[in-house]
Parts: structure tokens; C-alpha cells; sequence
């Protein structure tokens, strides 16, 4: 059970090695297109048909035909890698339960986005968890777990791929053992220990990405901002709004940065420049955060193409004008 490219890589994996997968199950074709008369099939129902898979797309998981149709192929295990919450009747049908394959190193970062929230939050370190399902999103029993490092300036797309692959590979390995498996229990205190560490952490949530929540904050610190912006790119992208003196808003989506030492330049009388202020040397692009300024390397303005921070310098007239919010 999956939808996107990220489970497309345990799904091959399982038919590459000889395991009986006997259907998937997948989201709904969605609409796309200038008028939405085009209908796209998701990247697992693409990759099951060209492998000659039956395919169930339930646009509800307790309609008693799909559960009926899903009982038929009386499956004995069910893997589910990036998809939906699941009805009671669905997951507890197989003899062997239902077991999922979520990037992050539970109980941390339960929810929808863990991968873009560990980066925002500045992790150096995260991983793969494989858990059965349970009445409660996220908190089943553990099987298995494998870390996966987070370096400095990766992106989400950086750490979606290596969490792809080594979420196929734990998959195999869950399924291999997982007869035998009785699980450990996730921790449920905010201050209980970490499965794979020795100290107390509270836990942090990964909760779904909408556009209100990927709006940057230039009252934060640097740091703050620029693990926010890796942690949304490329998808969904990072924003702000560039205001000029009339109030007149852009939408700025920013995609790379730098860090800097540069401190925040100064106003008449030795006040600081308010978060936001755009700083420029004319060959690089800065904002300044609450503690410092962040070089800007790639952006792009609303109805235009990504573009590098030069290229934008060109082409915009008295930047002093101009502050992001």
C-alpha cells in the first residue's frame, strides 16, 4: 500500500527478490491539467501495472466492496510505505498484521512530514523505523530501526532519497523477520528514552505541510531559517513576501542559502536593521534573520523560473526599497 516515488523503491524491491506480493493498493488517479481533465495515475499504480500487479484504488478504505475485494486475495502480510490511515478492518486482516515503513526514528516525528520537520528542526540524525499498526497514527510497535545521517547543508530532497532506499531495505529485512517479531512498545511520555539512545528527548511531531506553515520566519535565527528553507526544498519550497515602499507584495519562494558570520548592519542612531531587511554587495543577495545575515543563492519570484541570486541583482532596480516578511 503507497502512493508516491518513495514507495515505488520497496515495491520493485519486493518483486526484484522474489516475494509474492499479490496486490497493491494505491490513492485514487488524480486530476490534472489546466481544467483537471487529465487523470495521473499515482507512481505505484505506474510502476504495479507495468509488472502486471492488480491495483485497488478505494476512495474510501471502509467501503465494504474494497474490503471485501482486499479479503479475496487473503493476504497473509500487508506493507504500507507512504500512504493513507488505515480502518481497523484493514489492518488487522492479514495473519501476520500490517506493518509500516515511516522515515523518521520513532516516537519522533510522527505525522505526515518527518522528513522536512527533522531537517527543520536542525537534526544531524535520522532514519527508518518499521512498526505493526495500531488504533493510533504512528505508535505501534517497533520491529526495526536504521539511522541515517543528516549532513549540514542536505536538503529534503537529499534525505528523501537515502531514506527511499533504506526504507526498502528494512522493509525486506521487517518481512524476513517478522513471524518471529513481537515488537518493543514506542515510548509515550514527552520525556521517556529514545529507542536508539540513552537520553531523555522530547518528542517532536511531523505534522502535514501547508502553504501557512512554509513561511519563513525572519525573526528567527539564521540557523532557524536556514534549516527551515533545506528542509522544504525543493518541495514544497520555503516563502516569503517581498514588500516595496507602496506595500506592494511579491511571493518569494527561496530554495538555498548560506550561512554567514556577517552581522545585521546598523540604521542611524545604532539600531539594528529589522528582520527582513535585504543587504546587498551587488554580487550576492542577503536577509537579514534576528542574529545575523543569510547569503540567498537560489529563489524564485512568483511567475518566474528558479533563477541563482545573481541573475534576480540584475534584474531588480533599487533593492533598498524592498524588505521580506
Amino acid at each position: 500500500m503507497g502512493t508516491p516515488e518513495f514507495a515505488v523503491e520497496t515495491l520493485q524491491r519486493l518483486v526484484e527478490n522474489g516475494y509474492n506480493v499479490v496486490a497493491v493498493v494505491t490513492q485514487p488517479d488524480k486530476p490534472v491539467g489546466r481544467h483537471g481533465s487529465v487523470l495521473q495515475p499515482s507512481a505505484v499504480k505506474q510502476y504495479a501495472l507495468s509488472q502486471g500487479l492488480p491495483v485497488l484504488q478505494p476512495e474510501k478504505m471502509k467501503d465494504p466492496a474494497f474490503v471485501e475485494q482486499l479479503r479475496s486475495y487473503n493476504a497473509n502480510l500487508q506493507v504500507v510505505v507512504a500512504f493513507r490511515m488505515l480502518p481497523e478492518v484493514v489492518w488487522a486482516m492479514p495473519r501476520f498484521g500490517t506493518f509500516n515503513v515511516h522515515a523518521a526514528l520513532l516516537p519522533q516525528y510522527r505525522g505526515a512530514a518527518p522528513i522536512n520537520w527533522a531537517i527543520i528542526n536542525g537534526e544531524t540524525l535520522t532514519g527508518v523505523t518499521t512498526f505493526f499498526l495500531d488504533h493510533d497514527i504512528d505508535t505501534g510497535r517497533i520491529i526495526e530501526q536504521r539511522t541515517f545521517p543528516i549532513p549540514d547543508d542536505a536538503d529534503a530532497e537529499y534525505v528523501y532519497d537515502g531514506l527511499m532506499h533504506l526504507g526498502a531495505d528494512i522493509a525486506l529485512s521487517t518481512i524476513d523477520k517478522i513471524i518471529a517479531a513481537e515488537g518493543q512498545p514506542q515510548t509515550v511520555s514527552q520525556s521517556d528514552l529514545s529507542p536508539l539512545t540513552s537520553q531523555p528527548s522530547p518528542l517532536k511531531p511531523a505534522p502535514k505541510l501547508f502553504k501557512e506553515n512554509c513561511r519563513i520566519d525572519w525573526n528567527q535565527t539564521a540557523k532557524q531559517v536556514y534549516d527551515f528553507i533545506r528542509g522544504l526544498s525543493p518541495y514544497p519550497g520555503a516563502w516569503t513576501t517581498l514588500i516595496d515602499e507602496n506595500g506592494n507584495e511579491t511571493v518569494l519562494k527561496i530554495y538555498a542559502t548560506t550561512k554567514t558570520h556577517h552581522p545585521v548592519p546598523s540604521l542611524k542612531g545604532d539600531l539594528q536593521s529589522p528582520p527582513g531587511t535585504l543587504v546587498t554587495d551587488k554580487k550576492h543577495l542577503f536577509i537579514a534573520s534576528s542574529d545575523s545575515l543569510l547569503q540567498i543563492d537560489s529563489l524564485q519570484l512568483a511567475g518566474k523560473k528558479r533563477m541563482d541570486a545573481q541573475a534576480f541583482l540584475n534584474g531588480m532596480k533599487e533593492l533598498e526599497k524592498y524588505s521580506a516578511r
